[in-house]
Order: C-alpha cells, then sequence, then structure tokens
C-alpha cells in the first residue's frame, strides 16, 4: 500500500480532489456534487482473476488523505440533512422517548444487588448497589464522569463471590478493546489493578475472591491498534495488587493462532471451565482444569469442533451441558468426568419441535428458552429432566436473564416487545411468582399500535416469517412507508424488541417490518447454515422475496420502500441494492461488510471465514465475488437513495469497508437520488455509542427516509 502520509504533494492534490461546494437551498434541489475520490492503479490476481481495487488507500483510515475524504464527505452529508425541514421534529421527539429510566437486570453477590440504570438522557448508565433489593441504591460506577463526550463505556463487569469487589471493564470511543480495574465496593475506591489489551472476554473470579481469569492478546505493534488482525488469544489468572506483566498463563496455543478463550469457575469453586472458540463458528470445544490443585493441567472434556457446547452447570463430576451434537435444535446431556465416553452421555432434555436458544440453572432447576416462530417461551425443568411448565409470559415477544447461581432462591428476568419496552421482573423460584422490579414509563399508548406475523414464500419456496407493525388505522393510499429491516447471518435471531426510533417511524405514519431469513438463528442448525458460505444468496433471495411481498401485497410500493441493516445486515442491505435497485426508494447500510475479498484481513474479520468463506479459496472467491457488494455496483445505474453509515473507530468492521463502498457508489450511480456516507467520529461498532450521537443518528437516518420516500419514483436503468 502507498503510504501517503509521507507525502506533502499528495495530501495537496486531496485536498483539490475532495473540496466542495452545495448550492442548493434545499436538499434535493439540484444533483448533489460529491468529493472527487482519487481512483488508484491497484490491482489484485485472485486465483486468475484480476480485480481492481482504486479506493484501497481509504483502508488506511488514519492517513491524512483518508482523513480529508472523511471531513469532505461528512460536509456533504451533514449540509444535506440540516436541510431537511422535518428532522428537527423527528429529533425532538426522539428525545422526549428516549428520556426514560432503563435498567438492567440485578445480579445478587454476597447479599448486595447490582445492576444499571440511566435516567433516561444519560450517555452512559451508571452501575448502582444496593444492601438489599428493596434498599436505597447507591452509585458504584459513572462512566460519564470518566470523559466529557460520553464516549468511555462500562463494557463489562463481575462482581466477586461475596460482593466485596468488582472488576469493571472500560471501552474507549467504541472501540472493541477493553482496559480492566478493580473496585472496592464499601468505599467506591479502585485498587491499583490495571489490564490491558483485552478483547472478547470477560473475567472469572476464583472462589477466595482474589483474583480472576481473563483472556488477551500480545500488544499490537505500533499504529494497528485497530486495524491490525487478533490472533494468539491467551488465558491468564490475574491476583489482585500484581503487575499485569505478572499474571500466571493458564492456557494458550501457539500452534493454535484462531483459538480464543472464554472462562468460567462453577457455582462449588472445584472447576476452571474454558470454553474454546475458533472465530464465529456455531462449533466449539471445552475444558476443564481442577482448582484444588494448582498443578492440575487443563482436561480436553469435549474436543475436535464437531458441535456447540455450552457449560450450564454441575453437581460434582457431573456436567451439565447445552448441545446441537445429534439435535440440530439443541438438547440437554450429563456428562460424568469419571466416564466422559459418548456412550456414557445421559440426555436430560431431550431436543422438541422448538429451537431451543438458551438454558440456565437457578434454584435447582433448569429454566430454558424456546423459540416458537422467533417468539420467546420458557420452560422449566427438574435436574433429572422432568418438566416443571412453563413461565407465563406477559404477552408475544422477547424474553431473557434467568441468570443466577444454581443455589439462588430467585432469578430476574426482562421482557420487550417491539411496542414494549424492557421491563424487569423478579421471578421467586418457590412460589412460581413473577413481580415486576422496574417499568418504564413512556409518553406513548401502546394499543395504538398493532404487531402482525405473516409468512412468504422466498425464491425457493421456503416459508420465511416476518413480523409487521404499525399505527392502527387504515392503509394509506399506496401503501405505507416502510422500513424493511434484516440481519441473516452467525445464528442471531430477530424477535420482537422495543426500539424509540422505531416507535418514531411508527408513530409519524410508518410501517416497521422485520423478515426472520435464514442464517439467523430462529430456527436451529439446519437454518443458520442455509444461509452459510455457498449458502449465503439465500439470505438475499429471502429477502428481496419479503420486499416483493409487501409490494405485493399492497403494504408498500418500491418509491416508499428503505432497506436497513447493520454490521453482517449492512452486507445484507449492499447485496439487496446492488442486485435489485429497482425495489427499493432507500437504502441504509450501517457499518456493513462491503469488500467481499478482503474483509478477513483487518481486526477480528479472519473469524467471518467460517461464515462467509475467504477469497483464498478458489472455489469460495467465486461465491463471494458474486454478491460482493463492493464489487456488484454497475457503471450507470441507478440505485436507491443511500445513506451508508460507519465510525471511524469501528474496529470491528472496520470503516473501510463503508469508505470504499460509498467512493464506488458515488462513482457509478446515475440519477439525482442522494447517495452519501454518514461517518460519525470518536465511535465504534455500536456497544457503548453515547445516547446524544444515538438520537443525532437515528434522527439524520429518519429525516433522510422521509425525505426521499417521499419523492417521486425514480425508475432504475442499467448499463455499462
Amino acid at each position: 500500500m502507498v503510504s501517503f502520509r509521507s507525502s506533502k504533494t499528495y495530501w495537496v492534490l486531496c485536498m483539490a480532489l475532495v473540496s466542495v461546494t452545495v448550492q442548493a437551498t434545499e436538499p434535493d434541489a439540484v444533483r448533489l456534487a460529491y468529493p472527487e475520490t482519487n481512483r488508484a492503479d491497484q490491482s489484485d490476481d485472485y486465483h486468475g482473476v484480476v480485480v481492481q481495487d482504486p479506493y484501497r488507500w481509504l483502508e488506511d483510515v488514519d492517513s491524512e488523505a483518508t482523513k480529508a475524504w472523511v471531513q469532505s464527505q461528512n460536509a456533504v452529508t451533514f449540509d444535506f440533512l440540516r436541510k431537511i425541514p422535518q428532522r428537527e421534529a423527528i429529533r425532538q421527539r426522539l428525545t422526549e422517548l428516549w428520556n426514560f429510566e432503563r435498567y438492567t437486570e440485578p445480579v445478587q453477590r454476597g447479599g448486595r444487588y447490582f445492576y444499571t440504570r440511566n435516567d433516561g438522557l444519560q450517555n452512559q448508565s451508571v452501575l448502582y448497589v444496593a444492601e438489599s433489593l428493596d434498599g436505597t441504591p447507591r452509585e458504584l460506577l459513572d462512566p460519564n464522569r470518566l470523559s466529557d463526550d460520553g464516549t468511555v463505556a462500562l463494557a463489562g463487569w463481575e462482581v466477586s463471590d461475596d460482593g466485596r469487589l468488582l472488576a469493571y471493564g472500560l471501552a474507549a470511543a467504541g472501540s472493541d478493546w477493553r482496559e480492566w480495574h478493580v473496585r472496592d465496593v464499601a468505599s467506591g475506591q479502585d485498587l491499583g489493578d490495571h489490564l490491558k489489551w483485552i478483547k472478547f472476554s470477560s473475567v472469572a473470579w476464583t472462589p477466595d475472591n482474589r483474583g480472576f481469569f481473563y483472556s488477551r492478546y500480545d500488544e499490537p505493534p505500533p499504529g494497528e491498534e485497530f486495524t491490525g488482525a487478533n490472533y494468539f488469544q491467551k488465558l491468564f489468572y490475574h491476583r489482585l495488587g500484581d503487575a499485569q506483566d505478572q499474571d500466571r498463563l493458564i492456557y494458550e496455543r501457539p500452534d493454535e493462532k484462531e483459538w480464543g478463550f472464554g472462562s468460567r469457575v462453577t457455582d462449588d469453586g472445584q472447576y476452571l471451565v474454558i470454553g474454546v472458540w475458533r472465530g464465529t463458528e456455531r462449533k466449539n470445544q471445552v475444558f476443564y482444569k481442577p482448582l484444588a490443585d494448582p498443578q492440575a493441567q487443563v482436561v480436553e472434556l469435549l474436543s475436535g469442533f464437531d458441535a456447540e457446547y455450552e457449560f450450564l452447570g454441575n453437581q460434582g463430576s457431573r456436567f451439565w451441558i447445552l448441545t446441537d451434537l445429534d439435535a440440530p435444535l439443541r438438547r440437554v446431556v450429563a456428562i460424568d468426568l469419571q466416564q466422559p465416553e459418548r456412550a456414557k452421555w445421559e440426555e436430560v432434555i431431550a431436543e422438541s419441535e422448538q429451537v431451543i436458544r438458551g438454558a440456565s440453572i437457578v434454584g435447582n432447576r433448569f429454566f430454558v428458552s424456546y423459540l416458537m416462530d422467533a417468539t420467546t417461551r420458557i420452560e422449566m425443568f427438574e435436574l433429572d429432566g422432568r418438566r416443571l411448565g412453563e413461565v407465563a409470559m406477559p404477552g408475544i415477544g422477547t424474553a431473557g436473564g434467568f441468570g443466577g447461581r444454581q443455589s439462588d432462591r430467585e432469578t430476574f428476568y426482562w421482557f420487550t416487545s417491539f411496542t414494549m419496552p424492557v421491563t424487569i421482573y423478579r421471578y421467586e423460584v418457590a412460589t412460581g411468582e413473577s413481580s415486576v422490579f422496574r417499568r418504564p414509563q413512556l409518553p406513548f399508548d401502546p394499543a395504538d399500535y398493532e404487531t402482525r406475523q405473516v409468512f412468504f414464500e422466498s425464491r425457493d419456496g421456503t416459508r420465511v416469517p416476518m413480523f409487521l407493525t404499525h399505527r392502527r388505522g387504515e392503509r394509506p393510499a399506496g401503501g405505507w412507508q416502510t422500513v424493511l429491516y434484516g440481519y441473516g447471518g452467525f445464528d442471531i435471531s430477530l424477535t420482537p424488541s422495543f426500539s424509540v426510533s422505531n416507535l418514531v417511524w411508527m408513530e409519524r405514519g410508518g410501517l416497521y417490518a422485520v423478515p426472520n431469513l435464514r442464517g439467523g438463528g430462529e430456527y436451529g442448525r439446519r437454518w443458520h447454515e442455509a444461509g452459510m458460505k455457498a449458502n449465503k444468496q439465500n439470505v438475499f433471495d429471502d429477502f428481496l422475496a419479503a420486499a416483493r411481498w409487501l409490494i405485493d401485497q399492497g403494504y408498500t410500493s418500491p418509491s416508499r420502500l428503505a432497506i436497513r441493516g447493520g454490521s453482517n445486515g449492512g452486507l445484507l442491505v449492499g447485496a439487496a441494492m446492488t442486485q435489485q435497485p429497482e425495489l427499493f426508494g432507500a437504502a441504509i447500510p450501517a457499518v456493513g461488510v462491503m469488500d467481499m475479498l478482503r474483509y478477513h484481513k483487518f481486526t477480528i474479520g479472519w473469524a467471518w471465514v467460517s461464515e462467509f468463506g475467504s477469497s483464498d479459496d478458489p472455489d469460495e472467491f467465486q461465491t463471494l465475488i458474486r454478491y460482493s457488494p463492493l464489487h456488484n455496483l454497475k457503471p450507470g445505474t441507478r440505485y436507491p437513495a443511500t445513506m451508508v453509515m460507519t465510525a471511524d473507530h469501528d474496529d470491528r468492521v472496520v470503516p473501510g469497508h463503508s469508505f470504499k463502498f460509498a467512493a464506488a457508489l458515488q462513482h457509478t450511480h446515475r440519477g439525482d437520488a442522494p447517495v452519501l456516507i454518514r461517518i460519525e467520529t470518536s465511535a465504534g461498532h455500536g456497544a457503548g455509542t453515547p445516547t446524544t450521537k444515538l438520537i443525532e443518528s437515528a434522527a439524520d437516518a429518519q429525516a433522510f427516509l422521509e425525505h426521499v420516500l417521499a419523492a417521486e419514483p425514480r425508475a432504475a436503468e442499467g448499463g455499462d
């Protein structure tokens, strides 16, 4: 790659190329003048196929040339957005609705209760502690005090078994990197412990409360902190008071650079359980180490990456494991460490017709979360597998939580739907009674809205479900302005959930549609694998079929239909708009994976090869280049109005993906529909984004969609 940073001449040239003025008094009064992005002579040979990559220089997010390009693109985008008349009204309503209390479910340790609360418009939620469930909460850690702009987030926390110590991780500017500290709960003062270069890891306290296990990477070379590939994670034990370089190495695999390690200490304190992961593949390994003997070696209990295994709990040497081995919809088995052979395994909870999405052991019983057509159902079982019944839900929606220790007498869970904000419940195990712990209050009436689930057929005849939510009332002539939101990957399920921005969209007359595409986890392993690697086109076909169904059924029309998605969903939007641009009036791909030939070369991108495949493989290259959004933009095509969204500190899906796609889109696009890129500064992939930035981003996205979808429909044209 050419280094632009050292070239003053190139810097001057870039400033000339990207300088631009917009003379319109309304955002679409004339065709926008986009920054003229330099196209370099760069190409690569993939198995005999030469592929041009003229915007390779935009991958260097820290170069002066890229910074100038970002500044000029944002100048055009924010000038356009500022001139949309309804934007301020949208922003004010978003702010009004966002101003409600939000809680997480409490965690009890040593008789104390810990939970986070946001008073409504705080940039970051605050961690509180109470001496009893009904006691007065005391502020324990307020991340809002750690930065002027709210960009330092509390990105993980674990309390010692005795409730005396808090280990907590901080993330700056949306990065996946975490720095961990330890705080004394009684005094609220930090100890001297400071751990760095931690990513994709929590901590697990030892039963003596003197230290914890965690995983980290080696310190990256200077300049590669946010772009360099992350390999060779290692598992350490940190003893309180020690410097990080004194931490004891517990496990590493120098022969397996892609392996990562999660740690958990059993409730009885006898074992360290090590979850071994390899990328995002839904197959893993489970190892363990007896803790009574410091010299004990790590034992490989479940190896070979042949299935998914999740440790749930134990009773002495009897381990309960949730797995999809020989059960695509998952089951629970018991493994005796003294006789771990598969022939000796005992099936405790059998596979059913509905997929198990998670399980826990609290109060010496299993709480098992099932998905029934993408809605949650919770069943309870004795430890021997006898069914005890269901936990009654307050409606059709999504529930989670049910955490705690095996001996706890209570647990907490949350419930939400498209029109119900997250409500926290306490569940008493002995009586089976649920009671509200915290219920938010918002100035809107859920009865004004309706949600229905429909089913449509994809291109190959597969039956796919979709949720539709909108205000009650007559269907508008010509259909609703509609947002079609999708993901379709990594075994992630899209279930009903509340969103202020979606509520404002529906409140102002829009329809919100969520199809459960293949590639997700709504129907188990087979549903996921039907949208992976060589089958990835199925995901796009499902999404396109959802769009056609909405149009054919009169819910909307192409000029009133927008598509949205983030991360893997950004890839989905990019693929859909390049394959069928005439179906859509607008598109918002956010933090998307747009260059499918080079994604695996940055940060944790290599971990997605199990999901997407790799251009290093000749056959997989052929699959990837057929749908890679960056490589399927065709010159002379009228694409839908588009606003690409990304952040300058995204070190998961590096912003170079969005930069290159936006530059190529502006180069190939024909027509007056705006194609913009909105680049958030001091932000990352999404987690930990300050509330102020969330509101501004949501206002910009909705104002953009309302404005462009109100325009006259534009026919798509193709050409070379």
